[in-house]
């Protein structure tokens, strides 16, 4: 997912987000400890996922916060 495709959602809809590409990094996580998982980079690119979605998240919190 595209950063300017993460700004175009919502707050909630960017929590949903978070929640979901979580549930899938701990899936990979174990997969990848069963040695079932054939491409390890897909654990690097959900966290760096999951980074961004809440990196926009507290952004917009801190913005609220300083309209103030």
């Amino acid at each position: 997912m595209k950063l300017h495709e993460i700004k175009q959602l919502t707050d909630d809809e960017i929590s949903k987000q978070i929640a979901e590409e979580q549930n899938n990094l701990l899936d990979l996580r174990f997969t990848h400890s069963l040695k079932q998982l054939t491409n390890t980079a897909k654990i690097n690119s959900t966290k760096k996922l999951v980074s961004r979605l809440s990196t926009i998240l507290t952004e917009r919190e801190n913005a609220k916060l300083a309209v103030k």
